[in-house]
């Protein structure tokens, strides 16, 4: 299949397993989506039997989320572009508080369907302050990219993603960071992505049910991910900067006391630190 005819709708479901793990958290609205999308877990992972592997990975996934908020906020953007956003409604609860944002949430057809569905029944209505847009689009369309940043006013750009880049090949990631620069460079803002991911050590294990492997395989993700933080330099080649790196205190996400829970002794009593195995980074276009 061609670059341009890629199809893109078969990662959707793990927009879905995501959204279920974050409605463990605190997550703005993440509770109440995943009431509503209640039904088979489509990776197969047992949400009755909550162990260590569980919990470590709500917990990686919360730590994410609020790494881009952290970063967010530094920039006190008015413009926001999130893409391939899944579930989130990070969108609208940042224009729930904030009347003079305005954010555009984008993913996949069938997703954004769903998830308009999923606003309709939550009616945020006049809590809504700011501009929110929840739009259709494959990020690898250039011409339909450059149409949705029109439809911001004037004023630099922050653009947003959480859990895209390990979907993409070199040459894939390599298309949408020339899109991005060039939007950048006439607009001026940053990029805030949660997809600094680097590959797996060998012998490390991680606990994962069979659906969840074939999806992962399905679609190369190990494969897509940078060799080392190092290589993730590939976004100096690409024309960006590196401006600053999200920084995570553990203990205050909301998972923390599950996860504390069911540590295995040996873990409990471990000086050392959790490996890294995700940065979250503000890149702008020079």
């Amino acid at each position: 299949m061609s670059q341009e005819q890629k199809d893109f709708s078969s990662i959707s479901p793990s927009a879905l397993s995501l959204l279920l793990m974050k409605g463990y958290t605190n997550i703005p609205y993440a509770k109440e989506l995943a009431q509503m999308m209640q039904g088979p877990e489509v990776f197969g992972l047992n949400f009755d039997d909550k162990d260590f592997w569980f919990w470590i990975r709500v917990m990686h996934f919360e730590s994410r989320y609020w790494s881009i908020d952290q970063l967010l906020r530094s920039t006190e953007s008015k413009n926001v572009l999130e893409l391939s956003s899944g579930y989130s409604l990070r969108g609208l609860d940042l224009c729930a508080k904030n009347e003079s944002i305005h954010y555009i949430d984008t993913d996949l057809s069938e997703v954004v369907a769903t998830k308009q569905r999923i606003i309709d029944q939550l009616q945020p209505g006049d809590d809504i302050k700011g501009t929110f847009e929840l739009l259709p689009l494959d990020v690898m369309n250039e011409a339909a990219f450059n149409s949705t940043i029109d439809r911001f006013g004037p004023g630099p750009i922050t653009i947003v993603n959480e859990g895209l880049l390990m979907y993409l090949n070199m040459d894939e990631k390599k298309r949408l960071c020339k899109t991005i620069h060039s939007t950048l460079k006439q607009r001026g803002g940053c990029w805030i992505t949660a997809d600094i991911y680097v590959k797996r050590l060998p012998g490390v294990i991680i606990s994962q049910s069979k659906s969840e492997v074939a999806f992962m395989e399905q679609h190369h993700v190990e494969e897509n991910k940078f060799e080392s933080y190092e290589a993730a330099a590939f976004f100096k080649e690409q024309g960006f900067d590196l401006v600053k790196e999200a920084t995570q205190d553990y203990t205050t996400l909301s998972v923390l006391p599950h996860l504390i829970k069911v540590l295995p002794e040996e873990t409990r009593n471990s000086k050392q630190p959790p490996p890294k195995i995700q940065a979250t980074w503000m890149l702008r276009a020079v």
